[in-house]
């Protein structure tokens, strides 16, 4: 019986220990997994110009229609915003800048927005390009190989929906003005007219904003939107030592509230059983008596 309960011992501190190995371990190839996240100052700029900038671009194809083969194919047009944004660091701060702006000429990108910020060696760089939908990929692939990149995104979003709604607003006060400048023409009191003109001239500054607007969605103002922060400074690399204390601080701690965790609830079970035997004993008792 001892030698049973020796094995049962060993084995059980054999699966503790490989419980602890596999956190350990986890925990330091987590650690490789992550970036650091991307400077403030970069994310503060983008959505200062966020509202000032907007790029569309366009995707015609054809949707099928299966279940009725007599009809034709649809045509549809949508258009979509798609931005990347890329913050890397470097030592080689005139090196990498020569390298970005002699891609954004070879991909016949344009510079929408530039911000050149602090001295020597503490410097940062912050663009906003527009590059055509088709060269986006190309770009976005070149730029992320200059310096160390520090995170990267890519969000595309559906417009479809805006550009309709922004093109029967259009059509709606251009019927607006009409009826009122037709309105105009068959006179009236003069505090009618006047009125009539500061609702006829609304009207045309709202059509103005509307045209700068859907502007963007022309085709030949279809760009993607690349947001690139290069950074100035020494990578900070992390040592083995420094991973492997962190990964040992989170596996002991992790470790500890799990067996606690696992205590517990073995003390939950063997009590609820505890006193369901008991109760079973006491009906038992019951059953014997009344027989």
């Amino acid at each position: 019986m001892k030698q049973t309960f020796k094995k049962r011992l060993k084995k059980g501190i054999i699966y503790l220990l490989l419980l602890f190995i596999v956190l350990f371990l986890f925990r330091i190839a987590y650690g490789y997994t992550i970036k650091p996240n991307g400077s403030t100052e970069a994310v503060s700029f983008f959505q200062e110009i966020a509202s000032t900038r907007s790029n569309y671009a366009s995707k015609k194809y054809k949707i099928k229609n299966n279940a009725n083969t007599s009809q034709p194919s649809v045509n549809v047009d949508q258009k979509y915003e798609k931005i990347a944004t890329v913050n890397t660091k470097s030592s080689e701060f005139e090196k990498e800048q020569k390298a970005l702006n002699d891609e954004i000429k070879k991909q016949e990108a344009i510079i929408q927005f530039e911000q050149n910020t602090g001295n020597k060696g503490n410097r940062r760089l912050q663009l906003l390009i527009g590059v055509q939908p088709e060269k986006f990929d190309s770009l976005y692939s070149s730029l992320s190989k200059i310096g160390k990149v520090q995170s990267e995104e890519i969000t595309k979003k559906d417009k479809t929906n805006e550009y309709k709604q922004l093109n029967a607003k259009k059509e709606s006060l251009l019927k607006t003005r009409a009826s009122l400048i037709e309105l105009k023409s068959k006179g009236g009191k003069i505090e009618e007219f006047i009125n009539l003109e500061n609702r006829i001239l609304s009207i045309e500054e709202e059509l103005q904003g509307l045209g700068v607007q859907l502007g963007n969605y022309d085709e030949e103002n279809e760009f993607c939107t690349i947001k690139f922060s290069l950074l100035e400074g020494v990578e900070n690399k992390i040592s083995l030592m420094h991973r492997v204390k962190v990964a040992l601080d989170w596996t002991v701690s992790t470790y500890f509230k799990l067996m606690v965790t696992l205590f517990f609830i073995a003390g939950l079970v063997y009590f609820i059983l505890l006193i369901l035997d008991k109760l079973n004993l006491f009906s038992g008792m019951i059953k014997k008596l009344d027989n």
